[in-house]
């Protein structure tokens, strides 16, 4: 028994030193340095006189196509011919001479449009009622790329000062001008207005908070009378009476007020109270042959 386990004790013992010299004999081998540079390098590289060190070549660029652009490249703003028009008509509106359709594109960038597109942006200029297109006289036989255009405003020749007086003078009803369908064609009118005002020319209508012109009428100077400061201040001391004292006071005078008061209509006679009209019956009578027997018989009694 005893030497079966001392066999075995003694194989275990052999397996044991077999297995630590085997792992005596093994070399660990290392992993190979990063390629990045390391700090001591990149300082001896520069030192050196190479300058920026040089990237390395295991990085990977992003390719061209996976680019995302905040913005597209064609995005066709602008190329719309109605915008195009609009752009025209507000172009046109500072100019007081007639403009040419190659003048125009000059300011909008299309002389590169193609022929076709600038023809259909000149006939969209024709149709719109804000232009004015006027045709070349020399010629018997117009195209899309004769004449000239100019704007037409809301107010037509209305662009300064002795314009607006004729304008409102030739106007048949005592009806207003606009000042905004004057800033149509005339921008900057709102100073001439001032100054037409100041001339007791034309009455304004203001807008109370900003104060800016509004309306405008013709006026007469002629009419216009200087009132004296100190009387102007006499005038706003004098306390005018109540509605109810001048009322008052009329009555007592044997005259009757231009606007009664309103109070005494109020407490004008009662109307009379209409009478209640007796219900006529309309149903007619089915029981005519018991009326003897519904007859009033009590003064009979003894």
């Amino acid at each position: 028994m005893s030497s079966s386990l001392e066999r075995q004790q003694a194989s275990f013992m052999s397996s044991m030193s077999a297995a630590s010299s085997k792992l005596a004999g093994t070399k660990r081998t290392l992993a190979p340095p990063s390629p990045s540079p390391s700090v001591g390098s990149v300082a001896s590289a520069i030192a050196a006189g190479n300058g920026t060190p040089r990237k390395t070549a295991d990085r990977v660029d992003t390719p061209a196509h996976n680019i995302v652009y905040s913005q597209p490249a064609a995005t066709g703003t602008g190329l719309n011919i109605i915008t195009q028009v609009t752009y025209a008509i507000a172009w046109l509106r500072g100019k007081d001479e007639p403009r040419t359709y190659l003048e125009i594109l000059g300011h909008l960038s299309g002389l590169h449009w193609s022929p076709s597109y600038q023809e259909e942006f000149v006939e969209a200029m024709r149709r719109t009622r804000e232009i004015q297109w006027i045709p070349d006289p020399n010629l018997s036989e117009q195209t899309w790329q004769s004449g000239t255009y100019l704007h037409r405003p809301k107010v037509p020749g209305v662009r300064n000062k002795t314009q607006l007086l004729a304008y409102l003078q030739k106007k048949t009803d005592a009806s207003c001008v606009g000042v905004k369908e004057l800033k149509d064609g005339w921008p900057d009118c709102e100073k001439a207005i001032n100054e037409l005002e100041a001339e007791h020319k034309i009455l304004v209508i203001r807008v109370k908070k900003e104060g800016s012109p509004r309306y405008v009428w013709l006026d007469d100077p002629s009419l216009f009378h200087e009132v004296d400061p100190e009387l102007k201040v006499m005038w706003q001391k004098v306390e005018v009476p109540g509605t109810d004292t001048i009322v008052q006071r009329l009555k007592a005078a044997s005259q009757k007020p231009a606007s009664e008061d309103p109070r005494d209509k109020m407490t004008a006679a009662p109307k009379a109270e209409k009478k209640k009209r007796a219900q006529r019956r309309t149903g007619k009578a089915t029981n005519t042959h018991m009326e003897h027997l519904l007859k009033d018989y009590s003064h009979m009694k003894r």
